[in-house]
């Protein structure tokens, strides 16, 4: 067995917000990806010898909605990111091997679908800040009786 060397998850996880920007690890900077994910219509299904199902097709459409989808677009992974649909679906069902479930969870790894591979390539999705604005709660004025109840009585503890 090896020792010593850099191993693939070795060391601490990249920061966005570290203090220290000097590193040359550091340098290649990050990918922010919209919020809204990909906004074009999804490419054609790209395995041709293979007619995607009606639900393979949905789930197809789906994904390419993704912030992801920004980044297989550029890469042009279109067969891998058919195959994880294909083998997405077949996950799905009740009686789906382990082996098939493994195969899912590591292909989300590969198309940087879990926030551990995002991470680890440096990659961050941008913040909604108009759907957070939206979701807060709108703050309400307190209600008053009337106008005398604005005023608070203060007592005064120098008064014996």
């Amino acid at each position: 067995m090896t020792s010593g060397g850099a191993r693939a998850r070795s060391g601490p996880m990249p920061d966005p917000n570290a203090l220290r920007r000097d590193r040359k690890s550091d340098k290649d900077g990050w990918t922010t990806l919209p919020a809204a994910g990909r906004s074009e219509p999804a490419p054609p299904w790209p395995l041709v010898d293979d007619e995607p199902s009606a639900r393979e097709l949905a789930v197809w459409e789906s994904f390419w909605r993704k912030p992801q989808a920004v980044i297989w677009e550029r890469d042009q992974i279109l067969e891998p990111v058919a195959m994880f649909v294909r083998q997405y679906i077949e996950g799905m069902d009740r009686k789906a091997s382990a082996e098939n479930r493994k195969t899912v969870r590591m292909m989300f790894s590969d198309l940087y679908l879990t926030s551990d591979s995002m991470t680890r390539a440096r990659i961050r999705i941008a913040p909604d800040e108009l759907r957070e604005k939206r979701d807060q709660p709108a703050k309400e004025a307190p209600k008053r009786s009337s106008s005398r109840s604005r005023f608070e009585v203060v007592k005064d503890d120098d008064a014996g």
